[in-house]
């Protein structure tokens, strides 16, 4: 279990005070202009060296995504943006860190967006997060009262300024070019890249889009170095990370655990195991509602990262440990995903707008058991048909949850239709 000095959000619990006081008491802006005087190489060289991977789900390698921005500036400004939309389902982790510890966000978007060249940062929060999107604009009007924001950031002579974008609560915004062209008062569709946004982001700038967890532990990654966060976790999986875990546990939870923990041990120390017991476990979905379901055989010794999670055909995307117990129907807990990724779909692609809606009302016929056993194949390739043949990943979000369900749980799929079958065998009789 990860040690209480090694922790990052001391304050994910809200126990304490979220404003500027409290986030110096804690250790954050704590001599940041002395993290900016080590120089935009340095500071992208400790970030790689602390093996930080992004914390929205795709994982990429955090100081090797800001050494894409350009080095000199062309003319054209550079931005940093900043995801808040969270719009994964199961997933409540960025909610409390803007919520509870702003400051470190806030901090965050000065450091890298000094390490990028940017001046500016623009962090896009999903709209429905109200109170949040309040403590994030109060702690940036603190740091720009103070002096640590504005045009001499905390003494450094670099100027920053962060402004807070509310979103209208599409999911699909979550996507970063989505993301980019919801800033600009576009309709929130996928770009098609290349361009990528190092070059081409943000009204035409190089720009990078980073999590709200990516940038919130950097300050920290900083001041302790990037060797002691490469120290904890596992290698290529490093770190820390905070865990959303919910359904069928005795106390639903949001956690900051080491990288690589047990699955079984997160769930048991954390959340008080599982309703009824683990014996009583059918299923988890580990990493937010698009990444494959794992049955209790593989949940029993799967480890929390990266690379383990990829290993049995799931992953850890959000790290949105979904726990379902014997009592679920998980054909219907799947078809309920399949019907929320047809409608967030923004039917720009063909296979993703025709198809997630023809694979929720498949999904919803599997659920009564009115199918043939033939449509389960039909329905799995379908969804390789949709799989990596649209412009952004929602396509694969789609498909993952049921090609997760079919491979694994297709006994439960065919005795539900073979039931049905017999029941109206019997009837006609």
């Amino acid at each position: 279990m990860l040690s209480d000095k090694d922790r990052i959000f001391t304050n994910l619990y809200g126990q304490a005070d979220w404003g500027l006081a409290g986030a110096r008491a804690r250790g954050d802006w704590d001599n940041t202009k002395a993290i900016l005087e080590r120089g935009r190489d340095a500071i992208v060289e400790e970030m790689k060296n602390s093996g930080l991977r992004g914390r929205g789900g795709a994982g990429f390698p955090t100081g090797l995504k800001w050494s894409f921005m350009p080095k000199q500036s062309d003319g054209r400004p550079h931005y940093l943006v900043v995801n808040a939309d969270e719009g994964e389902p199961g997933t409540c982790k960025d909610r409390d860190i803007l919520r509870h510890d702003p400051h470190k966000l806030v901090e965050g978007c000065l450091i890298a967006g000094f390490a990028m060249g940017a001046h500016t940062a623009y962090i896009y929060i999903r709209g429905e997060f109200f109170r949040e999107a309040e403590n994030l604009q109060g702690a940036i009007d603190q740091a720009y009262a103070a002096g640590l924001l504005g045009p001499d950031a905390c003494g450094s002579g670099w100027a920053m300024d962060v402004y807070v974008h509310r979103g209208a609560g599409a999911y699909i915004c979550g996507e970063e070019m989505a993301l980019i062209e919801s800033l600009e008062g576009k309709k929130g569709m996928p770009r098609l890249k290349p361009p990528f946004p190092a070059n081409t982001g943000l009204y035409g700038c190089p720009t990078t889009v980073n999590n709200v967890e990516t940038i919130a532990v950097a300050p920290t990654i900083l001041r302790r170095g990037g060797a002691w966060f490469a120290g904890l976790g596992r290698n290529k999986n490093t770190g820390t990370k905070v865990f959303c875990i919910s359904g069928h546990v005795n106390h639903p939870c949001n956690v900051e655990e080491e990288m690589g923990i047990p699955l079984k041990d997160l769930i048991e120390k954390h959340a008080g195991g599982v309703r009824g017991g683990w014996d009583n476990l059918k299923a988890i979905i580990p990493g937010g509602s698009s990444v494959p379901i794992l049955p209790k055989s593989i949940c029993d010794t799967v480890l929390m990262d990266f690379d383990s999670l990829r290993a049995v055909k799931s992953g850890l995307g959000t790290a949105a440990v979904i726990v379902m117990d014997k009592s679920t129907d998980v054909v219907a807990a799947i078809a309920r995903l399949s019907r929320f990724y047809a409608h967030e779909s923004c039917g720009q692609c063909t296979p993703c707008r025709e198809g997630t809606g023809w694979m929720w009302r498949v999904m919803e016929r599997l659920v009564t058991g009115d199918a043939e056993i033939e449509e389960i194949d039909m329905l799995l390739e379908v969804g390789y048909q949709i799989e990596g043949h649209t412009i952004c990943a929602h396509g694969d979000a789609s498909a993952w949850p049921i090609q997760g369900l079919v491979r694994h749980f297709r006994h439960d799929i065919e005795e539900r239709i073979g039931r049905v079958k017999a029941a109206r065998a019997s009837r006609a009789a």
